[in-house]
């Protein structure tokens, strides 16, 4: 049975003040107003608490709003606003308690409350919402605007607000200290291989994969306005970039001498900002109307369907699922040789999981593995960790018990994430 307590003489008539400041009486509503403290919580979904206090403060809350409200005059189309303004939520936000004013009629007898519909229950969809939202989001990316990795970052969440930082490890603090959201990285690319650094980073961060989105690259050579391919004498770009373009750069006569700097749009701005007339910079489309410059030659990647895998990092990890392609990164070492590896990807090809990278780092704490033989001498070994990408969510059994299975044959295991592959379709550069 639903209680309600009453409370000694509450039926007191709300004042409301003018918007101009007068000294004469203070108008009256015409339409007194009770407030009904529900203490079954069961009955009435929005009302919890059950002390006095907490209905002594939520009153001055809402006495204090009446009283703030501005007026023109104490007509009845005026009071009737201010009482369906009572049941607004304090200072924008729903109140814990249930403070409901039930207006009276003539016969002073309470109108209960309307009925509010029941709440839609969570959904593992909720709990782990598609990775191409990105509304409101801020994602951290390494470069400067008009960089590949800001455009993987327009990819992956769509309306994000871009956040540059000038090293790759900067982005991951980002994350860690709540500035970003996200954090989109590359990790490897079809034309240079991995980007070493991201995988030491990915150990030494707490951070979690929630997904992955791969993005064609097209590289421009830029230079300043009316400058001619012949007048250069260097090329300034990402290691990354100019590995990619080395061919094209060499059949394209050009007698320069290449140079590395940060990111490609950095080295598109670099020369802008120093009129450089005797440099050119490997860098995007949209780099080179950032920054003003021409461009020399387009398409210049050795191969066509370059493409570049980036992954989002987040603070916490999300809920795997099974009822779309996922795919799973993890980082072990072992002690006892390469036989140990082999029982390792044995647990996945009995399986049946397939492994899409596997890439051996030094294992930055153990670099060397001294093995006493008093036959042979001291012999030494080089320690690495490895990197295992592999087509299946944690969510399976199948994925839990190959972890297991391979938790038995090393000394350290750690799962990066799970998180859905990037299938969307992608057509290469011409």
């Amino acid at each position: 049975m639903q209680a309600i307590s009453h409370v000694q003489n509450l039926n007191s008539y709300l004042i409301i003040r003018r918007s101009k400041p007068r000294f004469d009486k203070p108008v009256r509503l015409a339409v007194p107003v009770r407030c009904v403290y529900h203490s079954d919580s069961v009955q009435f979904p929005n009302g919890v608490g059950s002390s006095r206090v907490d209905w002594q403060s939520s009153c001055a809350i809402l006495s204090s709003k009446v009283f703030s409200q501005d007026q023109d005059s104490g007509d009845k189309s005026n009071t009737s606003s201010a009482s369906d303004h009572l049941a607004a939520a304090v200072n924008g936000h729903k109140t814990s308690l249930d403070l409901n004013l039930v207006p009276l009629d003539k016969k002073n007898k309470p109108q209960p409350p309307a009925k509010q519909p029941p709440q839609k229950p969570l959904t593992i969809t909720d709990l782990s919402p598609a990775p191409m939202h990105g509304s409101q989001l801020r994602v951290a990316y390494q470069g400067v605007p008009g960089a590949y990795s800001e455009a993987a970052a327009g990819k992956a969440y769509p309306n994000c607000e871009a956040i540059p930082c000038d090293q790759f490890e900067v982005a991951f603090q980002a994350v860690e200290l709540w500035i970003a959201d996200r954090a989109v990285l590359p990790v490897e690319n079809s034309l240079g291989g991995s980007i070493h650094r991201n995988y030491d980073l990915l150990l030494r961060h707490r951070l979690h994969i929630v997904g992955e989105v791969q993005l064609p690259v097209h590289h421009c050579l830029l230079a300043l306005p009316g400058v001619r391919k012949e007048y250069l004498t260097r090329v300034i770009s990402h290691p990354q970039a100019l590995s990619q373009c080395e061919n094209t750069v060499t059949k394209l006569g050009l007698n320069v001498t290449r140079e590395a700097v940060d990111d490609t749009a950095g080295a598109a701005e670099y020369i802008a900002t120093n009129n450089l007339r005797d440099t050119a910079a490997i860098a995007s489309a949209r780099a080179a109307e950032l920054y003003g410059l021409n461009v020399l030659a387009d398409g210049i990647q050795d191969d066509s369907s370059n493409v570049t895998r980036f992954v989002m990092l987040a603070r916490d990890p999300i809920i795997p699922r099974t009822d779309r392609p996922f795919k799973t990164s993890i980082v072990f070492a072992h002690e006892e040789g390469t036989s140990v590896l082999f029982k390792v990807l044995s647990a996945f090809a009995f399986r049946n999981i397939s492994l899409t990278k596997i890439e051996s780092r030094p294992h930055r704490n153990r670099p060397i593995r001294l093995v006493d033989d008093a036959n042979v001498g001291t012999a030494k070994h080089f320690e690495y960790m490895f990197y295992v990408d592999f087509e299946a969510s944690m969510a399976e059994v199948r994925a839990q018990n190959a972890l297991a299975e391979v938790q038995e044959f090393t000394s350290f295991l750690r799962v990066l994430g799970s998180y859905p592959m990037d299938m969307t379709p992608w057509c290469p550069n011409p």
